[in-house]
């Protein structure tokens, strides 16, 4: 519309008589005006999107500039970068996208049941304490006009759970990344995923807490009651027998189990235990012949022992002598999970030409916070 109206004005010139110099030049000045005019109008549709005669449709306009140009082509442009280290300015890997680092942490809840049933934070550094104060505060009786005494004050206990590096680093190769009908955004998600979940239900059970999360089955265990027991020292009932339940009435120790909790922490507790030991566990009747395991009344609702959710934890001992291949407990308030809130990913097609690594890390730690909230139930004598 532009370009119409500018050579209708350049063509009525032509008609300006030719004798006059000064005319003229005027005519000629305008005449480069509606030019430069032209051309800057040119540029700012070809900006806008106006398609240029004889190009051909690019096939990678619809794929996401993370996926097209780091991923496949390791082009760093445009790529928000991340420190590895707290200390290190520019150097490091590359933040992950929003859309992947939420598809891994959905695969994580599903494959990790400790993490459903535990106390998770979000922490900013490796660095994080708790504090857990250990009793209330002192009270007595006095009469109106009576002498007051100084009463006792609370003592606090400080939680820091040890953390190390959870790292996953699968390969692709580049003739797969090449291939545009592959989602490579939703296959890095899974196998990050997997990888992490698989290591984290280990360390949430068994961890030793060396670089990695300790487990709360590797806490120190005693028979000894909550006001007898050292902080931090879960307490354990044996089943009487060693690797095995009671002969008569076994389900009378899941029993004393439940009520070893404190009634406060009874409220959101679980059972967790793997399945070979749910399986012993659903043979169980009471002595009028009903069973002690219940189905969920809907789908997708837990199962329940004795009122209570059962979790099924693959990483739990199996019933052997001497084992705890049964917890009890509100892992709300007894286990700490404390997690960086990013994913780092680190693209490397140098390593292991021609495959393409993507090594991706996860800071996590975990600890007991809370001893007097988990019970075990001990395979042994006593």
């Amino acid at each position: 519309m532009y370009e119409t109206k500018a050579d209708a004005l350049e063509a009525s010139f032509d008609g300006v008589t030719q004798g006059n110099d000064a005319v003229q030049s005027e005519i000629t000045a305008l005449r480069d005006d509606i030019a430069a005019m032209k051309r800057s109008l040119d540029r700012k549709a070809i900006s806008q999107g106006r398609p240029m005669l004889g190009e051909a449709k690019s096939t990678t306009a619809n794929v996401p500039s993370f996926t097209n140009d780091y991923l496949r082509k390791g082009m760093t442009g445009g790529v928000e970068m991340k420190a590895l280290a707290a200390t290190s300015g520019a150097e490091g890997g590359y933040a992950v996208p929003q859309e992947i680092d939420a598809t891994i942490d959905s695969v994580l809840k599903q494959a990790s049941p400790i993490r459903t049933i535990a106390n998770v934070v979000r922490v900013g550094s490796a660095g994080y304490r708790k504090l857990v104060t250990m009793g209330g505060v002192a009270s007595g009786w006095a009469a109106e006009n009576g002498a007051r005494d100084e009463s006792d004050t609370p003592v606090f206990a400080e939680i820091m759970p040890p953390m190390g590096d959870l790292y996953a680093n699968p390969a692709a190769s580049q003739a797969m990344l090449d291939d545009a009908a592959f989602d490579v955004e939703a296959w890095l998600a899974q196998e990050i995923g997997s990888e992490f979940a698989c290591a984290e239900g280990r360390a949430f059970v068994g961890g030793s807490g060396v670089n990695q999360p300790k487990g709360f089955l590797s806490a120190p265990s005693s028979a000894a009651g909550d006001n007898v027991r050292p902080f931090g020292t879960l307490q354990y009932l044996a089943t009487g027998t060693a690797g095995a339940f009671a002969a008569e009435n076994p389900q009378d120790r899941l029993i004393d189990l439940v009520h070893a909790l404190k009634a406060g922490h009874r409220q959101g507790a679980a059972w967790v235990m793997n399945s070979a030991t749910l399986a012993v566990i659903r043979k169980m009747k009471t002595n009028e012949g009903a069973f002690i395991w219940q189905p969920g009344l809907a789908e997708g609702q837990a199962a329940t022992l004795l009122g209570y959710p059962v979790i099924e934890a693959e990483d739990m001992p199996d019933i052997a002598a001497g084992s705890s291949a049964i917890a009890f407990g509100n892992f709300k308030a007894g286990y700490l999970i404390a997690e960086r809130s990013e994913t780092q990913i680190l693209r490397d097609p140098f390593t292991h030409k021609p495959f393409v690594h993507f090594y991706a890390t996860r800071r996590v730690g975990g600890v007991v916070s809370n001893s007097e909230a988990i019970k075990l139930l001990k395979f042994s004598a006593d």
